[in-house]
């Protein structure tokens, strides 16, 4: 599952329109992709943000079109 690089699902909502921070953790292949859904969640263990969240990130042209 990709991990999202924000400190909350508000925070990452709020990005809309712009580029996705992720980390990857996938050792099959990238899991990023430019156009499509992606769903991840925010690891505190791994960036060291406070809240833990799921979410799914939906793409176009690179940046980020909708959150839920």
């Amino acid at each position: 599952m990709i991990i999202f690089d924000y400190p909350s699902k508000k925070v990452l909502r709020d990005q809309t329109g712009q580029p996705l921070r992720y980390i990857e953790t996938s050792i099959f292949g990238l899991e990023y992709l430019k156009d499509g859904r992606l769903t991840g969640a925010n690891r505190p263990i791994v960036t060291a943000k406070e809240h833990q969240f799921v979410a799914t990130v939906t793409m176009k042209d690179g940046l980020i079109t909708k959150v839920r």
